[in-house]
């Protein structure tokens, strides 16, 4: 199966660099080039593309809201946005989270790294580095908004009755960014077991994928924020 990338950044020698190493592997190619948010939304659309790399900045519509138009049309459910960053520190990137980012990726990443972000977006798993997982994501994820505090009372506490005790765990473990191998080997389960848990907490919370895991752990409130 061939992974079909859109690439949207208002940088034109980028997009050319990114498609030069997209389109060397076998199992990946790039369907359409975006400058804007506007035009990657609409080539979402007409190009049948998995995974977009998703520049947040951009001029006129910018990757942020794209990523929420991307993410709210039901047409698009299938499509995977990784967010490309300078500064993986950075309160937008928590935004494009909740807008519906599978992940970001910085632009200094390695080209190994990015082929393994969109191999990891197309299979629907959350591309969350380890700085932005043990960073930024505590850091500002509860403080974005007044309503994610990291109480008990957090936006999305009432979705949390739905799960089980053994999703909830799950759950817990997923927002400190490990991976199904990890939790598997914690909690003394198979790696299946735990990808069960996973996808049936993200059909109950509504979830689009494991970065969407993470931002209702935290908004719940089921996470609290470490203190750097």
């Amino acid at each position: 199966m061939t992974i079909k990338v859109l690439l949207a950044d208002d940088q034109a020698l980028l997009r050319s660099a990114f498609r030069i190493l997209v389109d060397s592997e076998p199992d990946m190619e790039v369907v359409g080039e975006a400058s804007d948010g506007a035009q990657a939304y609409e080539l979402c659309r007409t190009t049948g593309a998995d995974v977009v790399l998703m520049d947040i900045r951009m001029p006129g519509v910018d990757g942020l809201a794209a990523t929420r138009m991307i993410s709210q049309d039901p047409e698009l459910s299938g499509v995977r946005v990784v967010i490309l960053t300078t500064f993986e520190v950075d309160d937008y990137v928590v935004q494009a989270l909740r807008a519906g980012a599978g992940g970001f990726l910085g632009k200094g990443a390695e080209p190994d790294e990015m082929l393994g972000a969109i191999r990891l977006a197309a299979a629907g798993e959350a591309l969350l580095s380890p700085v932005a997982t043990k960073g930024l994501i505590t850091k500002f994820l509860a403080q974005g908004d007044s309503s994610a505090d990291g109480g008990p009372g957090g936006r999305g506490a009432e979705k949390l009755a739905t799960l089980t005790g053994r999703e909830r765990e799950v759950l817990t473990l997923v927002a400190g960014g490990l991976s199904n191998d990890e939790i598997a080997e914690q909690l003394a389960v198979s790696p299946l077991t735990v990808k069960t848990h996973v996808n049936r907490a993200m059909a109950k919370l509504g979830a689009r994928d494991r970065a969407q895991l993470v931002v209702i752990a935290y908004e719940s409130g089921l996470v609290r924020p470490r203190v750097q």
